[in-house]
């Protein structure tokens, strides 16, 4: 068993609570500028606005009088379903204000999830962006006896609440907010869930306000006054909650992007400082700009580019560093390439942070190599989420770095991380069993695996409900390999199967962007379907290249002897991913059952 801790910097007090930084900004940076929100100009026109620290925190007394006038009461909870916006921020912290507790629901969510999500947090309310939407909740209504109200933004909701409040003295909302305690419950996020129902977690504003206030001061190329970013994740998504509540913490400004369709202009535009995204989104970037070189003739260039740019943060991990001669291949390459990869974020940004999915070395060596250095962090949503991260102070490439201060990590004799600090969630609403399986005596257990160096870096190395266990024996971590194949340009998912079965099988789908450029290169039809082209001998000699590097990496028993192409991508609409993009498993292994059949039956 080993163990590592990180003390606190910060402590939070029994009296504090998530609205205290709004009030506090507004007092002493009153004109500093903590959001830039659309204003329509015309019938398709919109344009982009400032909103201070002092406007924000109106805004906010203004919406949560409206909630109050409502007759939403402490402790009550009120549902939000909407695409990242800066609505969605005001009314969370409107609900706080008031001393109600925030329910996220994804704006993808069926109806039989939010139903789900609205009964069982027992809901009072919900606030709605879209018709659909709002259709959606009327079709479940039924089932929910407790919900008095749904507002929608796109039919004036923020307006609405904010005339309902007109009624309510400012210094109610005062004596509200005050009243709000740490130990109180901030927020019940449900887990998208890879498997079964969703779980509530419970996070208090202890959780979320100890895991963000120890993390700005050691991450202040990220969360400083005059930093800012493009938020697109899905607010949610604790992920993209953290860096709500950390932009205000440390009085950065925040863009929202609600259609990642328009991310590319938007990122030039606003050119942040620091983007947050998934592992997915980066490889689509790096694929994107290797296809793009293939194509106009340059696939040498950019491949040198590459090796250069991996090889020169590889030698940032050394005693002498990056030795003359890369250095000057290093500026050579980012005049040519990666001064135009810089510019796709906008060319300001020179951190990201990412999480909710393995990295992998190759990714982060290549995008810190460009001029990006990307935080690989470490968390869940039981955590409030963040556990660990690489900091500017102390990089691993290919770990998710040390613990945050105030947070203990300990891996148990069979290679589970266990967690434990303020960051650790209350349990599951409404779930005592779940509760009591996840934490034993303040320790927190992820069901992930990981390792632990001496220098407190940790890895993760898979997840104890995926190892596959062969026939053979032969213990399996999946992630290694699905992480490997999915670097091709031409590959969007990998599963990698086996339990029980003689030998390691994956299933792999094709990116349906990159598709068109390969067919028109191998003088294919653009339009053919990937149906038709899964016994086609150059696109799995393509597939066998990735199968092949990912094979290398691991013991023969573990490598992947057969692969299938499949007829289509796993989507979130067809249910084999969750709103983060993670693939669940076993959604995946019913709708294919008879594809993975048939390749033990040979």
């Amino acid at each position: 068993m080993r163990e590592f801790s990180v003390p606190p910097i910060v402590t939070v007090g029994d009296a504090a609570n998530l609205t205290d930084p709004v009030w506090d900004n507004a007092e002493a940076a009153p004109d500093a500028v903590q959001f830039v929100r659309p204003v329509r100009t015309g019938e398709a026109g919109t344009s982009w606005v400032d909103v201070t620290c002092r406007q924000f925190r109106d805004e906010v007394v203004a919406v949560a009088r409206g909630l109050v006038a409502s007759g939403i009461g402490p402790g009550d909870r009120v549902a939000l379903m909407s695409r990242t916006r800066y609505e969605w921020t005001l009314l969370d912290y409107a609900i706080w204000a008031a001393g109600a507790v925030t329910v996220p629901i994804y704006e993808t969510s069926s109806a039989e999830q939010a139903a789900w999500i609205l009964a069982d947090s027992g809901a009072t309310a919900v606030v709605v962006e879209t018709t659909a939407h709002a259709a959606l909740v009327a079709g479940v209504r039924d089932r929910l006896p407790e919900l008095r109200h749904v507002w929608q933004i796109d039919l004036g909701a923020v307006d609405e609440l904010v005339a309902a409040g007109g009624s309510i003295d400012q210094a109610d909302i005062e004596v509200r907010r005050t009243s709000v305690r740490a130990a109180d419950v901030a927020t019940i996020i449900y887990t998208s869930g890879t498997t079964g129902r969703p779980k509530g977690c419970v996070l208090t504003h202890r959780n979320m306000y100890a895991d963000i206030a120890n993390a700005v001061p050691v991450l202040p190329n990220l969360f400083s006054p005059g930093a800012s970013t493009l938020l697109f994740l899905p607010l949610a998504h604790a992920f993209a909650r953290l860096i709500q509540i950390g932009v205000v913490q440390a009085r950065a400004t925040m863009r929202h992007c609600a259609d990642t369709k328009d991310l590319v202009g938007e990122l030039q535009e606003f050119k942040p400082t620091f983007v947050l995204s998934v592992p997915r989104v980066f490889e689509k970037v790096y694929n994107g700009a290797r296809q793009k070189a293939e194509a106009d003739g340059k696939g040498k260039i950019f491949d040198r580019a590459e090796k250069v740019a991996i090889a020169y943060s590889e030698a940032l991990e050394t005693a002498d560093g990056p030795g003359l001669a890369l250095r000057a291949q290093h500026a050579l390459f980012d005049r040519l390439v990666y001064r135009k990869l810089r510019a796709a974020l906008g060319g300001r940004c020179r951190d990201a942070i990412s999480g909710g999915a393995p990295l992998g070395a190759r990714l982060g060596h290549f995008f810190r190599g460009i001029g990006v250095t990307i935080c690989e962090g470490y968390g869940l949503t039981e955590t409030s989420p963040a556990v660990a991260a690489n900091l500017p102070t102390g990089t691993k490439v290919g770990t998710v770095g040390r613990p945050l201060p105030g947070v203990t990590v300990r891996i148990a004799d069979d290679g589970e991380i266990l967690i434990s600090g303020d960051v650790v969630f209350e349990g599951y609403w409404n779930n005592e069993s779940a509760t009591a399986e996840a934490l034993d005596a303040g320790w927190f257990h992820t069901g992930d695996l990981g390792q632990l160096d001496d220098d407190g870096y940790l890895s993760i190395t898979g997840r104890k409900k995926e190892i596959i266990v062969t026939a053979g024996g032969k213990n399996v971590a999946p992630a290694v390999l699905e992480d490997q194949v999915r670097a091709h340009p031409l590959v969007s998912q990998c599963l990698v199967v086996g339990d029980r079965q003689p030998f390691i099988a994956a299933l792999v789908t094709v990116d349906e962007e990159a598709l068109p450029k390969w067919l028109a290169a191998h003088g294919r039809q653009e339009t053919t379907a990937v149906a038709e082209l899964r016994d086609d001998e150059a696109l799995r000699a393509e597939i066998q290249g990735a199968v092949d590097l990912a094979n290398q990496s691991v013991s023969k028993a573990e490598a992947i002897k057969v692969f299938r192409i499949l007829p289509q991508d796993f989507t979130e609409a067809t249910g084999e991913l969750t709103p983060s993009l993670k693939v669940k498993r076993q959604v995946v292994h019913k709708t294919y059952a008879a594809e993975i059949a048939d390749i033990y039956r040979g």
